[in-house]
């Protein structure tokens, strides 16, 4: 048995909900469980820039990048639920990461 986990990120959250929400609708017609879409932490990066570099060196400029990430996992996977999430097509601007692990069996 096997579990596909599905990363998506972008810098628009708008583009992640919609994306994730598509996916998961494709997972739910091919009868496969779904886990998520769980929200992880926003990745912010800030970029300071001096505004002249001669002159005025202790004006500053700060621009920052949020990067919006999203997690799905899904069981029961077949052949079909394989094709259908190749099939997917996303929006550009959203990155999607796709990982196969094998489930294992819980000890008791």
């Amino acid at each position: 048995m096997y579990k596909i986990r599905v990363k998506l990120s972008s810098y628009d959250y708008r583009l992640v909900d919609r994306s994730a929400q598509q996916i998961v609708n494709v997972m739910k017609e091919h009868k496969a469980l779904v886990s998520g879409p769980i929200p992880l932490p926003t990745e912010k990066k800030i970029i300071t820039v001096l505004r002249s570099p001669h002159v005025h060196k202790n004006s500053r400029e700060q621009f920052q990048v949020n990067i919006h990430k999203r997690l799905i996992d899904v069981y029961n996977v077949t052949q079909e639920v394989v094709t259908a999430l190749a099939d997917q097509e996303l929006p550009k601007g959203v990155d999607i990461k796709i990982k196969v692990d094998p489930v294992s069996a819980r000890k008791r």
